[in-house]
């Protein structure tokens, strides 16, 4: 997916977001050789790492595999030690297809 389709793919998450009352952290976080968290957005005191996939023509949610789940979940890891919390967290994924956004809470379980 090129740059501009995925950062209209997370516009759309990030509204989606707000607009379920979540407030947002940061954009895009490189965690170094772990990989990259699209959104780290905050709900009732806890974190939410939030994955983006976007497709048309296919099925986006399978872009998300194990491997991916682990670089995130290393990223998360990475992002709360570095910035030295002690919040509950969760991965999560928001898949936009077409015009619908389906979000997906706590894809580790």
């Amino acid at each position: 997916m090129s740059r501009n389709k995925g950062n209209f793919a997370e516009d759309k998450a990030v509204d989606y977001l707000k607009q379920n009352n979540f407030d947002i952290i940061e954009r895009n976080f490189y965690a170094s050789k772990f990989g990259e968290i699209d959104i780290i957005a905050k709900k009732d005191n806890v974190l939410h790492f939030v994955e983006v996939k976007s497709g048309f023509g296919f099925e986006a949610v399978y872009n998300i595999t194990p491997q991916k789940i682990k670089k995130i979940i290393n990223s998360a890891n990475f992002y709360m030690k570095n910035r030295k919390l002690n919040l509950a967290f969760c991965i999560d994924a928001i898949i936009i297809q077409e015009n619908e956004i389906e979000f997906l809470e706590n894809i580790t379980l």
